[in-house]
């Protein structure tokens, strides 16, 4: 039996329209199972807190539990290729700090690619570096450090978190840009690096701004590592400010998906993410962590990885750095 044409057309119409609602409708039910949020270290850091600050919010907000899972090991890699291979569905998402980006420079076999293998969706904060001496050192300004470091080519020697880690890369990139000869004596871990400029082992490092705040009377801080001053530190000056243009140096932190995460996803947790930061409460809370702001847009969080990736090869190659 043949339907009338103007019922056909009637019905065809309301088929074809069909596609047009189920996009929004599918965003508005996200999320309708509970979300895992990767953090790819062990509990208790600071980035392991301000994700479990987000999902908690994210949780009241959206009405869905957001829960930290800690998958550890392998500098990231574990926990993020665990990311990778899951459903671009939206129920596991990954909170990581920029070790991410710094494994593919350091490593002889990349794991993972970071423009094809994550949806970024919102870069939240950094943790910045601040460049400290020991009161040793005469200097008390970057230009006076650097012409210090000419005079005496080779007697500075810097500590670092370990041997391709972002506080080395930092000061391996400072040596070319201000054409200075230091000595790199690698530690294991921030904390004991710290303690080798305090007790004059070595004379300098880049050290985590929160991680240096209760020592700041036993070091002197030179310059901020980061394009724009710390509420950490406010009094302190960039080393942009004081002549090495457009030097930034930043452990950021920030939300990932799994790659093809469907858009109206992505757009929703951006959106919610920032009405979180937004909160009196989480200000001050990230703060206290040590953190200064970012908030980014999803695509300039997935220009920021990629150019990361590409600095940090730069700096690797050419101090001569042996990769893992």
């Amino acid at each position: 039996m043949t339907l009338p044409r103007r019922r056909f057309l009637h019905l065809a119409a309301g088929a074809a329209a069909l596609p047009a609602f189920a996009g929004p409708a599918h965003a508005q039910a996200y999320p309708n199972r509970p979300v895992r949020v990767i953090v790819p270290y062990s509990p208790g850091g600071p980035t392991d807190v301000c994700a479990r600050l987000i999902a908690q919010k994210l949780s009241e907000r959206l009405g869905q539990s957001f829960f930290v899972e800690n998958r550890p090991g392998a500098a990231g890699v574990i926990g993020s290729k665990f990311v990778i291979g899951s459903k671009p569905d939206g129920e596991t998402l990954l909170y990581t700090p920029s070790s991410l980006s710094l494994v593919v420079a350091i490593d002889k076999v990349a794991p993972y690619d970071v423009a094809k293998d994550f949806t970024p969706i919102i870069n939240v904060a950094i943790s910045p570096y601040a460049l400290v001496v020991n009161p040793s050192v005469p200097a008390q300004n970057l230009q006076e450090l650097i012409a210090y470091a000419k005079a005496n080519p080779g007697k500075l020697s810097f500590s670092s978190a370990g041997v391709g880690s972002a506080s080395h890369l930092a000061a391996e990139l400072f040596k070319s840009e201000a054409g200075i000869d230091m000595v790199h004596v690698p530690n294991k871990g921030m904390s004991p690096a710290l303690l080798d400029v305090i007790s004059g082992n070595v004379q300098l490092m880049f050290a985590s701004v929160p991680g240096m705040m209760h020592e700041k009377t036993r070091v002197r801080p030179i310059a901020m590592a980061e394009l724009k001053r710390s509420a950490l530190l406010p009094d302190l000056p960039t080393m942009d400010e004081q002549g090495l243009k457009g030097f930034a140096v930043a452990n950021w932190a920030g939300l990932l998906g799994p790659p093809r995460l469907p858009p109206a996803i992505v757009k929703k947790l951006h959106d919610e993410v920032i009405a979180i930061l937004a909160l009196d409460d989480m200000k001050e809370r990230i703060k206290t962590l040590g953190f200064d702001m970012i908030a980014s847009t999803p695509d300039e969080f997935g220009a920021q990885m990629k150019q990361d990736v590409a600095r940090w090869g730069a700096v690797v190659e050419k101090a001569g750095i042996q990769k893992n």
